[in-house]
């Protein structure tokens, strides 16, 4: 009969984002857990197979936590700058998981045109926030999405990485402003 588990799955992937908060993705080892726990590493193989399955865990629960921001980002009076701003302000209060989550290497190259239904499971909320509150088609909204998120993720990079500091409200209106001039343009054609 294998040994009881000492810690449950939650404790050792709570711990393990405790440590990437405070440090960065290459601190979360089996030791490292193991001694946030108290511990020895060798609970942790009793719980999981192997430290990918924890590293899985670990992501699935700073995907939890971003999702968590983009939808509050939805229920924003105008939604889509809502979105905007909740990518940005993760990047801002959880910048380790969001270098983990944006700022690592995909499994797939799968270009600028793909990666956003891959990497954001909110994806068609967001494009309906466009095409119910604007005058655009889907694929038109697509392409407004793709090109604000370009635009936010960069303002979201340098805020994660402590390059520059946006208020909340310098953020609104950056978005605010670009969303603006492609709009314009759309219906402008």
């Amino acid at each position: 009969m294998p040994p009881r588990a000492k810690f449950t799955k939650e404790e050792i992937i709570d711990a393990g984002l405790a440590i990437l908060r405070e440090k960065d993705i290459s601190a979360v080892t089996a030791r490292e857990i193991g001694k946030y726990l108290h511990s020895s590493a060798r609970p942790i193989f009793t719980t999981f197979q192997n430290m990918n399955e924890v590293m899985e865990g670990i992501n699935e629960k700073a995907r939890e936590i971003y999702t968590e921001y983009v939808q509050n980002g939805l229920k924003e009076s105008i939604a889509f700058r809502g979105v905007g701003q909740a990518y940005i302000m993760f990047a801002i209060r959880e910048p380790k998981l969001f270098q983990l989550l944006f700022m690592s290497k995909q499994k797939n190259d799968l270009g600028v045109n793909k990666i956003l239904p891959e990497i954001e499971s909110n994806y068609d909320a967001i494009v309906s926030s466009i095409t119910d509150n604007y005058p655009v088609s889907k694929e038109e909204a697509i392409m407004l999405y793709r090109h604000l998120w370009i635009y936010s993720h960069g303002i979201a990079t340098l805020c994660a990485t402590s390059m520059c500091k946006f208020s909340g409200e310098e953020i609104a209106n950056m978005l605010t402003d670009v969303f603006i001039s492609l709009l314009k343009e759309k219906i402008g054609k």
